[in-house]
């Protein structure tokens, strides 16, 4: 029984040292943040996308999706905010299989996760530098919020973790948005707990210090569907949904309400195809009722450069091994879609 230890892990401060941001890239990255809390505050009316792979599991055609995405975000950008999803983390319910980036940096060899968190740097800093993209991950640990601090624009916290205290205290210290979501058994009060304790000051143990929080006032709600105990999906994007969380946000005094609907997941039943359907619902939502407008502010969509998934190993170049995306020329389409609806 225990723990048997492996290797030690460097300091968040000496992997940065080892892949270390730019003054140029930091730059990039403060512009983008702005940008963000622009649209969180009410003060720009850009639509937020988070689009991506389930899981960038390989750096090459990670990558290359980023420069097509690039191409077209030229075309939308005084319109859409395109967060890019670089999702280097990857909850299991039961634990196992493919855990991301961090734990695999190659899907098909060992857990190496010191190697794991410097691809991941890696490959984000390759972003920004050769796209402009700063990227949206999620935060499956919250140790790992202090390796990437300095790279983020945007983080998740997922349906697992959400009602995870040390995701909420963490959350609270942290200076960019953040999406909770609501867990998977659906309860939409677990979410808005979630969200005020970010919103909150906190006093807690964190990464060997007790530390000290102001608070995070762009902490925010994402909505993305449910499963009952019978294990049937139950959607929660439809208009009523929306209105629901609106209302609920009125009997709260918290800065800046706002939600984010994911459009895959069990709003999908993992229905990789549904999500341009969802996505336009939601367009129409927000179109016909002013507070909306006010409340959605963007959605999450699954998209890689090939329909569909495959297993570990598969082969195919651009297509998800973990959970099912849309492939890039229905991608394209929707991007241009939302950009002419919103």
């Amino acid at each position: 029984m225990g723990y048997k230890k492996i290797k030690p892990m460097l300091s968040p401060e000496e992997i940065k040292s080892r892949i270390p941001m730019t003054e140029k890239l930091l730059a990039t990255k403060a512009i983008r943040d702005q940008q963000l809390k622009e649209i969180f505050t009410g003060q720009s009316d850009r639509f937020i996308v988070i689009i991506g792979p389930c899981s960038a599991d390989n750096e090459e055609p990670v990558m290359e999706y980023l420069y097509r995405l690039a191409k077209v975000n030229e075309k939308v950008k005084d319109r859409l905010m395109i967060v890019p999803r670089i999702y280097t983390n990857k909850p299991r319910t039961t634990g196992e299989g493919y855990k991301g980036m961090f734990h695999q940096p190659d899907p098909e060899k060992a857990p190496d996760m010191l190697e794991g968190v410097m691809a991941i740097r890696h490959l984000h800093i390759r972003s920004i530098a050769e796209t402009g993209f700063t990227a949206a991950d999620e935060m499956l640990y919250p140790e790992n919020w202090q390796y990437l601090d300095d790279i983020l624009s945007y983080v998740a916290i997922g349906a697992r973790s959400v009602e995870n205290q040390q995701h909420r205290l963490t959350v609270s210290g942290m200076d960019v948005p953040v999406g909770m979501k609501n867990p998977t058994g659906g309860d939409l009060t677990v979410m808005m707990n979630s969200v005020i304790a970010a919103h909150a000051k906190h006093t807690f143990l964190y990464g060997g210090w007790e530390v000290e929080t102001e608070g995070n006032p762009l902490a925010h709600t994402i909505l993305r569907g449910a499963v009952d105990k019978h294990g049937q999906n139950i959607s929660n994007y439809h208009y009523e949904d929306l209105m629901h969380v609106q209302q609920m946000y009125e009997h709260l005094e918290l800065s800046n309400p706002a939600c984010i609907v994911d459009a895959n997941h069990a709003n999908s039943a993992k229905h990789w195809e549904q999500q341009p359907r969802i996505v336009k619902e939601v367009l129409h939502s927000r179109k016909f009722n002013s507070d909306l407008h006010s409340l959605v502010k963007g959605v999450m969509i699954e998209s890689y450069l090939e329909d569909g998934n495959q297993k570990v190993g598969g082969g195919c170049f651009g297509k998800s091994i973990t959970d099912p995306c849309l492939g890039w020329e229905k991608t394209e389409q929707l991007l241009y879609e939302i950009a002419d609806l919103i």
